[in-house]
C-alpha cells in the first residue's frame, strides 16, 4: 500500500517540523474538540469524517455474496427521477430555467487577440490572449435553445429523425443538444478528432440531413467529405462569421446558428418527447474495437443524472464547474446535465486553453482555470497522471530544504485525511501554489473514463486539497453505476452503487473469479436498472449479447469488467476480460494491470503492454517522458535527439531495466514484467487514432501500428 513520499530527511529538520506540527494540534485541539461536539446534528448520527467512511456505502439486497448489492438508502425501489413529472431531458432543462432564470448558466471567454508564434526549430503555434468569461442566463439559455428548436424544425428536421453534433466542446454544442431534446430530434454525438472516413460512415449510418458543426471543423473535416454524404442537405454552423458560405457542393445549404434561430422566433407547439423516446445516439469510443452506436432514452438519462445528483448533492448554485472534455462523451454530457440540475454554472474551456502552461495560452496570459476558479472539475486519468508527474518532476528539483518541507507535510496530511481531519495551515502554507495551478478553488475533482492508480489520486487528494471522487460507469450505462462519496479518501475503489441502479458479480470461471473467493466476493461486473441503455444502434446480435432483461422486466448490462465488492460495499474494478491474456505456459496477464503499474514509472508517458498466446512473456510500446529519457541518456553518456535516442538500442535496453526496477516494487510478477519494449517518440493522441477521445488505448489499432515491432520482439531479430 502507497503510504507516502519517500523520506530521506535532515535529523534536525524532522525535529523542527513535528516540533510545529505538535505546538499547532495542541492550540488547535481544544477549538476543534468544542466546536465538532458543538455542530454534532441533534436529529441524526452524523459523526466524524472517518466514522462516515466506515459506514456502509451498499448492502446485498438478498444477502448473497454475488448479490445485486443496492445503495444503502435505496435497498427497496431504485429512483429513477429528480422531481415529479421530469421524466424527459427538455423537462429538465425547462425546470432549472424556471426555477433560476437569472442565475448564470454557460460562460465563455471573450477573444481579445491571436497571434503567431514561431519556434525555434522553424514550427509556428498559434497563440491567444483571452478576457473575462462572458455569461448567459438560464433563461436566455432555454430561450436560444427554443429558437434553435424551432428553427430547425423550420428547415424540416423532424421529430424522431436523426440529428448530428459534430462540434468542440463549448456552450452552442450544449445549446444545440437542448434544441433537439425540444422537439424530439434524436441526438447523433460524433468526436471532433474524428477522421473523414469515421466522420462519413457515422453520417451515413444514422442517415442524419442535418448537422450541426463550428466553422473550423466544417472547413478543416466536413467540406472534404461532403460527395461521401448523400443524404445530407442542411449545416448549421455555431459561428456568427461569416455569414455566406459560397463553393458548397448543389443540394447542401450552410446556414449560421443565428440565421436559424431567427427562422424559430416565432413561437410554434413542438413535437415533445416520451420518456421512452431515444435522446441520444452515443458512439462508444473504439478501445475494443468497431465504435457501437448506444441508444440511450431520455428516462435512462434522467435515471443516471438523478443517481449521481444525489451522492452529490452536497454542490449548490455557487458551485462552478468547468467544461473541457469532449461532449460527444457520456462522461462530459451527463456532469453538464447533473450541473444545470443542481443549478450552478458551467464554464467551457479547452485542453489548450485550460491552465496558464496550455498550449494555446500566450505566455504571461492565464489560462481558463486561473480565470473561472472552477469548485467543480471533471478529468480523465491520463490528464491527472500528467498533472502528478510534472509536480513530482518540479518537488525532485527543489533545493533540499524546500523538498524536506514538502515531503514532511504531504506525508503528514496523508495520515491526517487517513484519520478524517484537515490541515489548513499545510493547505495555505505548503499546497497553495499547486492547488492554484486549477485555480485555486477546486472542493470536488470527479475521476472516469479509465481507473485511476493510487499513488495519482492520494496525490490529488493531498496536493488540491479537495477529494477526488472516482466512479465507474459505461457509456452503455450513461456514463453512471458507482461514486465515492465525498469523505472517502480511500484509493482505488470506485465508491458504492449509485441510487439509480443496482450490480451484480457473475462469475468468470475461466478467469478464475468467483463469488464465493475469500476475502471479496468477485466476478464480471453486470449492472441494472433505469440507467441502461436501450441497446446498439442498428447491431441487434451485439445488443442480444452484453444486455439482457430479467424476470422483473429490469434491464441489465453486461460490463466485461472485473470488480470485487468490499465489506463496507464498496467495488474495486481488478480487471478486464479483454485485456486478459493467457500465455503459452498457461500463466494469465491483466494488461491493464500492467500499464496502471508502470504508468506510475516518472520515465513513462504512455504505454501499452501486448502479449501473445503463442509465445511466453509481455511486450510493451512505451512513449517515454522526453525530460526523463534526455537525463538518463546523458547520465550514460548516450548522444542523440529525442527521437534518435528513441531508435536506440542501448537507450531501449536502458528504460528496459528502469521499467523492470518499477515493476518488481509495484510487485508485479515475473511473467507480467515486459522483456522487450519499443520505445516511441510520437504522443498517442486522439488525433493519431491510437487512442479515444478520453485517452484509453485502442489495442487493435495500436497493434496495426507496431506490427512490424510486434514481429522484432518476439522474433528475436
Amino acid at each position: 500500500m502507497d503510504t507516502g513520499l519517500k523520506e530521506d530527511l535532515n535529523p534536525m529538520l524532522l525535529l523542527l517540523f513535528h516540533l510545529m506540527v505538535w505546538i499547532y494540534t495542541f492550540i488547535t485541539f481544544l477549538p476543534y474538540y468544542l466546536f465538532s461536539w458543538v455542530s454534532e446534528p441533534v436529529g441524526g448520527f452524523c459523526g466524524t469524517e472517518e466514522e462516515r467512511a466506515k459506514r456502509a456505502k451498499s448492502i446485498s439486497v438478498l444477502g448473497c455474496p454475488e448479490g445485486p448489492y443496492r445503495a444503502v438508502s435505496a435497498t427497496k425501489r431504485l429512483v429513477t427521477s429528480m422531481h415529479p413529472g421530469v421524466d424527459t431531458l427538455d423537462k429538465l432543462f425547462e425546470y432549472a430555467a424556471m426555477r433560476s432564470p437569472h442565475s448564470k448558466c454557460l460562460g465563455t471567454r471573450e477573444v481579445i487577440s491571436e497571434e503567431d508564434e514561431h519556434q525555434s526549430n522553424g514550427k509556428v503555434f498559434k497563440k491567444v490572449v483571452l478576457g473575462e468569461y462572458c455569461w448567459r442566463s438560464y433563461k436566455e439559455v432555454h430561450t436560444a435553445a427554443y429558437q434553435l428548436s424551432s428553427g430547425l424544425a423550420a428547415l424540416e428536421q423532424q421529430p424522431k429523425n436523426n440529428i448530428a453534433i459534430f462540434c468542440e466542446t463549448r456552450a452552442e454544442w450544449f445549446i444545440a443538444a437542448q434544441a433537439c431534446f425540444m422537439n424530439n430530434f434524436t441526438l447523433v454525438t460524433l468526436y471532433s478528432t474524428l477522421g473523414g472516413p469515421a466522420i462519413a460512415h457515422g453520417l451515413n449510418e444514422t442517415q442524419v440531413t442535418h448537422v450541426i458543426t463550428s466553422r473550423e471543423l466544417l472547413e478543416t473535416k466536413l467540406k472534404a467529405i461532403l460527395s461521401e454524404v448523400p443524404r445530407l442537405q442542411h449545416i448549421i454552423v455555431v459561428d456568427d462569421t461569416p455569414t455566406s458560405w459560397p463553393g458548397y457542393p448543389h443540394g447542401i445549404t450552410v446556414h449560421n446558428m443565428a440565421a436559424v434561430q431567427k427562422l424559430g422566433a416565432k413561437p410554434e407547439n413542438g413535437k415533445l418527447p416520451l420518456p421512452s423516446d431515444i435522446a441520444v445516439i452515443m458512439y462508444t469510443s473504439g478501445s475494443t474495437g468497431i465504435p457501437k452506436g448506444v441508444m440511450i432514452s431520455h428516462s435512462n438519462m434522467i435515471a443516471g443524472i438523478t443517481g449521481m445528483a444525489e451522492r452529490l448533492s452536497y454542490l449548490n448554485e455557487t458551485d462552478t464547474y468547468i467544461a473541457y472534455l469532449p461532449l460527444a462523451h457520456v462522461l462530459e454530457l451527463t456532469a453538464e446535465h447533473i450541473v444545470v440540475s443542481l443549478g450552478f454554472k458551467i464554464g467551457y474551456s479547452s485542453p489548450q486553453t485550460l491552465v496558464d502552461q496550455s498550449t494555446k495560452i500566450k505566455t504571461g496570459s492565464k489560462g481558463d482555470t486561473s480565470v473561472l476558479q472552477p469548485t467543480v472539475m471533471a478529468a480523465v486519468p491520463e490528464i491527472m497522471d500528467r498533472i502528478y508527474k510534472n509536480v513530482i518532476t518540479k518537488v525532485e528539483e527543489m533545493n533540499c530544504v524546500q523538498r524536506t518541507l514538502f515531503i514532511l507535510a504531504y506525508n503528514y496530511k496523508l495520515k491526517q485525511l487517513a484519520k478524517g481531519y484537515s490541515t489548513p495551515l499545510c493547505d495555505k502554507l505548503v499546497f497553495r501554489k499547486i492547488r492554484s495551478l486549477l485555480g485555486g478553488q477546486l472542493r470536488v475533482l470527479l475521476s472516469g473514463g479509465a481507473p485511476l492508480s493510487a499513488s495519482t489520486q492520494q496525490f490529488m487528494n493531498v496536493c488540491f486539497c479537495c477529494p477526488v471522487g472516482q466512479g465507474y460507469g459505461l457509456t452503455e450505462t450513461c456514463g453512471t453505476g458507482t461514486l465515492c462519496e465525498q469523505w472517502d479518501y480511500s484509493t482505488g475503489r470506485v465508491g458504492g452503487p449509485l441510487v439509480c441502479c443496482e450490480i451484480k458479480l457473475r462469475d468468470w470461471v475461466e478467469g478464475g473469479y468467483r463469488s464465493k473467493d475469500k476475502p471479496h466476493p468477485r466476478g464480471e461486473i453486470l449492472i441494472g436498472g433505469s440507467n441502461i441503455s436501450m441497446g446498439y444502434f442498428k447491431n441487434e446480435a451485439k445488443s442480444q449479447e452484453d444486455f439482457f432483461v430479467d424476470e422483473n422486466s429490469q434491464r441489465w448490462f453486461c460490463t466485461g469488467d472485473i470488480g470485487e465488492f468490499h465489506k463496507d460495499g464498496c467495488l474495486k474494478i481488478i480487471d478486464r476480460k479483454k485485456d486478459l491474456v493467457k500465455l503459452q505456459a498457461g500463466e494469465y496477464v491483466s494488461l491493464g494491470k500492467v500499464e496502471a503499474m508502470l504508468k506510475n514509472c516518472p520515465l513513462v508517458d504512455n504505454i501499452c503492454a501486448y502479449a501473445n498466446s503463442e509465445e511466453t512473456y509481455v511486450i510493451g510500446f512505451v512513449v517515454p517522458n522526453q525530460k526523463h529519457l534526455l537525463a538518463l541518456a546523458d547520465q550514460y553518456s548516450i548522444r542523440g535527439s529525442f527521437e534518435e535516442l528513441c531508435n536506440s538500442k542501448a537507450m531501449e535496453e536502458l528504460v528496459l531495466k528502469v521499467i523492470t526496477g518499477a515493476a518488481l516494487a509495484a510487485q508485479l510478477e515475473r511473467f507480467e514484467i515486459p522483456r522487450k519494449i519499443r520505445l516511441s517518440p510520437d504522443p498517442w493522441t486522439p488525433e493519431t487514432g491510437l487512442v479515444t477521445d478520453a485517452f484509453k488505448l485502442k489495442r487493435r489499432e495500436l497493434k496495426t501500428h507496431y506490427q512490424d515491432d510486434i514481429e522484432r520482439m518476439y522474433g528475436g531479430k
